[in-house]
């Protein structure tokens, strides 16, 4: 495990961006940086861990929400500078309530002054992130 994870390249701050999929239908959940320490903690686990650039520190998806993501296969690119993550998402992955991240498409239109949401709120972040 030790020489794959280390085989991989790393930007200078020895981060790799990943990107979670669900495993039945192929939507792209969300985008995470990982370093070496998050991606061996995933697959040790069999839960997605990220490293939280604000907040600099390792992070469990869905440890504050309960809404975690069960790895199923893990992949690399052909440059190994990407890591993809195919998993069983508990819950919803963004954090304001949407099943993907990627809840939010691009209008040609020229009179749009955003991007039309086109997701539907899975919870209420309000009530799962009190404060």
């Amino acid at each position: 495990m030790d020489a794959q994870i280390d085989g991989l390249k790393y930007d200078s701050n020895g981060l790799i961006p990943a990107i979670v999929q669900d495993d039945k239908t192929s939507q792209v959940l969300v985008m995470f940086w990982m370093n070496r320490e998050a991606l061996a903690k995933t697959i040790q686990t069999g839960k997605v861990h990220s490293y939280s650039r604000s907040r600099k520190r390792l992070a469990m998806k869905g440890e504050s929400s309960g809404h975690v993501q069960n790895v199923k296969s893990i992949y690399t690119d052909c440059d190994k500078d990407v890591v993809l993550i195919k998993a069983e998402q508990i819950g919803a992955a963004c954090h304001e309530g949407y099943y993907s991240c990627f809840f939010r498409q691009f209008q040609p239109d020229p009179a749009a002054t955003d991007w039309k949401i086109i997701g539907e709120k899975k919870f209420d972040p309000e009530h799962v992130y009190k404060k």
